[in-house]
């Protein structure tokens, strides 16, 4: 796998570099469109979380109050307030969950689902997973983001 992709690399570079020339260097970035839905596939384990002495009620990264019943997720990089389809792989099962903690911090883990989303996708009683994740919106609307504190 590690053959084929370095090839593929060079070649997306290759491809865009008549697009860039004579652009200023602060520039290029605007030359070239990325999808950022398509780019933001993985594969990997789900865990979940949701109850214990000090989740409900607690704020999460984004400043909203963990609910564990509530259709939502934490993971270490997409933007706050992003959409995300979670699939398990095994059953095709699969559920829409907005990003509103960070986290998973367990080895090896990609997301951590609300109990309430791992209900709905079919795993709480399994505990982990193996997932792929699709971005659905990259960012929530502002209004279904939560108001400032100030």
């Amino acid at each position: 796998m590690r053959i084929l992709r370095t090839p593929t690399i060079l070649l997306s570079l290759a491809s865009a570099t008549p697009a860039l020339a004579g652009t200023h260097h602060a520039d290029w970035h605007h030359k070239i469109h990325v999808d950022y839905r398509a780019s933001t596939t993985q594969v990997g384990v789900a865990s979940w979380y949701g109850y214990g002495p000090y989740h409900p009620g607690r704020r999460t990264a984004s400043g909203e109050r963990f609910d564990p019943q509530a259709m939502t997720c934490a993971h270490r990089t997409l933007p706050m307030g992003s959409l995300v389809r979670v699939t398990e792989i095994a059953t095709g099962n699969a559920v829409v969950v907005k990003v509103n903690d960070r986290g998973p911090f367990g080895k090896g883990r990609i997301v951590d689902l609300s109990e309430g989303a791992a209900r709905e996708l079919g795993i709480r009683q399994k505990g982990v997973t193996l997932v792929r994740l699709e971005v659905v919106r990259p960012l929530a609307s502002a209004e279904s983001l939560p108001k400032s504190r100030t």
